[in-house]
């Protein structure tokens, strides 16, 4: 019988035969799509100790980076692309490399940069201004919470907090529960609702990315910061009220909350980020074991979803990515079989699930 560590490495195995490092797509664009994917694949890495893991995530930042350790392909200021900054940290410990500390730097320029709107609150994009988006929890908290740590700065580590707090509070609907897509904070972009400013549904993905990134924060986060318990809340909250929306099937649907209407569709990534969050939070002790039933639904279902070709897994059912729009925006998205948003989470799900059965802390 697999494991789901042995099913991380068949999906690593796949893209390795498929792309060189440095050919990752965007190629040479220094972009979270690599940098879930690597994300990932570090986590396995860490579980089962195959150099040639650690070796292809090297390949790959060498390849996006100078010798001075600037970036050499990016979007400066961006969210999306802070992100594989996450990378660095595990390449300058393993290696001691001070060439790795320069890129560091570079990343940690870019955080400095982040246009804010009139509230503090980080632009998603430098184009899209006064607008934030969920998936911005994980393109910059991740990497700021661990520069925080190793740096020793708590300002930095507060603004973690901070973002995260006001994301929840533009976003949160009560009554379900769950966070909408994104926030204009001028209210003039046509998706957003005259009033309140916000997006019009809840995308799947979205939504997955903030547990997965307030989880990551907190093993970084001081234990004595202000407002890291309001951060549990929120990732432990959120957790509990997707459950709601499961399917009988195990997955969650591409917009969460209407499952069964016309053209709504399971989609994998939110599904296995659904599944990540809800078993780190058990190991971590954020949330009762009752959850595991849940968990082991949705990746029982994401299992029973994948196809083979020959060695190569394929991971399908995967939006290819999407801005904020109406119900049938997100409903006529495209789907991709192994992108790297969905590989990437497929491979956060699979660690963290390996994790929690290791941890000997469910049957």
């Amino acid at each position: 019988m697999k494991m789901p560590l042995d099913f991380a490495r068949e999906a690593c195995n796949t893209l390795m035969r498929r792309y060189a490092a440095e050919d990752l797509p965007p190629r040479r664009h220094f972009h979270y799509h690599q940098g879930v994917f690597l994300s990932g694949m570090h986590e396995t890495f860490r579980l089962c100790g195959d150099e040639k893991y650690f070796d292809y995530i090297k390949a790959w930042i060498d390849s996006v980076f100078d010798e001075d350790g600037r970036i050499l392909e990016y979007s400066h200021a961006d969210l999306d692309d802070i992100q594989p900054g996450i990378l660095l940290f595990p390449l300058l410990e393993k290696t001691g490399d001070p060439r790795y500390e320069k890129c560091l730097a570079s990343v940690a320029q870019e955080v400095r940069d982040i246009p804010r709107n009139a509230e503090g609150g980080w632009w998603h994009k430098t184009y899209m201004k006064d607008q934030m988006w969920l998936d911005g929890l994980y393109m910059s908290g991740p990497f700021c919470s661990e520069y925080a740590r190793r740096t020793g700065d708590r300002e930095l580590a507060a603004e973690v907090v901070r973002q995260a707090l006001m994301m929840e509070q533009k976003t949160l609907d009560p009554e379900t529960g769950l966070l909408y897509h994104a926030w204009d904070g001028a209210k003039e972009e046509d998706w957003a609702d005259p009033v309140t400013g916000r997006a019009s549904e809840f995308w799947g993905r979205a939504m997955g990315w903030v547990p997965v990134a307030l989880l990551n924060d907190l093993d970084f986060l001081p234990e004595d910061l202000e407002g890291r318990s309001e951060l549990i809340r929120m990732a432990v909250q959120l957790l509990e009220s997707l459950c709601r929306y499961q399917s009988a099937e195990g997955r969650w649907y591409q917009v969460v909350n209407k499952g069964g209407q016309a053209g709504n569709w399971l989609e994998n990534s939110c599904s296995c980020l659904y599944v990540a969050g809800l078993c780190k939070a058990i190991r971590m002790g954020y949330m009762d074991k009752k959850y595991w039933n849940n968990a082991r639904r949705g990746y029982e279902g994401v299992i029973a979803s994948l196809e083979w070709q020959g060695d190569d897994i394929q991971i399908g059912h995967v939006c290819i990515g999407t801005g904020v729009g109406d119900y049938q925006h997100y409903c006529d998205r495209p789907v991709s079989i192994n992108d790297l948003h969905g590989v990437g989470a497929f491979l956060i799900m699979c660690t963290e699930v390996q994790q929690l059965l290791n941890s000997g802390l469910i049957d």
